[in-house]
């Protein structure tokens, strides 16, 4: 009887079911193929939210040249658009706002009064190592470019 209860132990034992390496081996590539199409969707989905976020961003700074100009009779450099905005765009350094990975610089970046008078350009450029470079522009007439990529 004794012999009979250790041969049951040792037949439980040797049938236990489980992965074997195979099959963890399977998952391990499927889970790396998912991720080798999943990881480029998601950098661009967050591409595509910057550049929207940043195209946002540039139709306020045109809104607020235009209010501007109405007052002034002339538009405003940066740093006056984000006293105007109550530093909403991003942070002012300079002459130059950095909002997240875009910079917003006028063209030139300190342009005099008389400048001002006829015309502005605002450039938003990310620009970052290994992603592609985009970059913006925004005039006196309200148009926004893509100038990269």
């Amino acid at each position: 009887m004794r012999c009979h209860i250790n041969q049951k132990i040792y037949m439980n034992i040797s049938n236990q079911k489980g992965f074997s390496l195979i099959e963890l081996l399977i998952v391990v590539v499927v889970i790396g193929v998912v991720a080798a199409i999943a990881v480029p969707a998601f950098q661009k989905g967050i591409w595509a939210a910057e550049n929207g976020s940043t195209i946002a961003a540039m139709r306020t700074i045109s809104s607020t040249e235009v209010g501007f100009f109405s007052q002034h009779g002339r538009f405003a450099r940066l740093p006056e658009i984000q006293a105007r905005l109550s530093d909403s765009l991003g942070t002012t350094i300079g002459d130059r706002v950095v909002r997240g990975r875009y910079t917003f610089e006028m063209s030139p970046i300190t342009p005099s009064d008389t400048e001002l008078r006829t015309a502005f350009t605002v450039t938003a450029t990310r620009s970052v190592a290994g992603d592609p470079t985009y970059k913006y522009e925004l005039t006196q007439t309200g148009q926004i470019v893509q100038l990269l990529p």
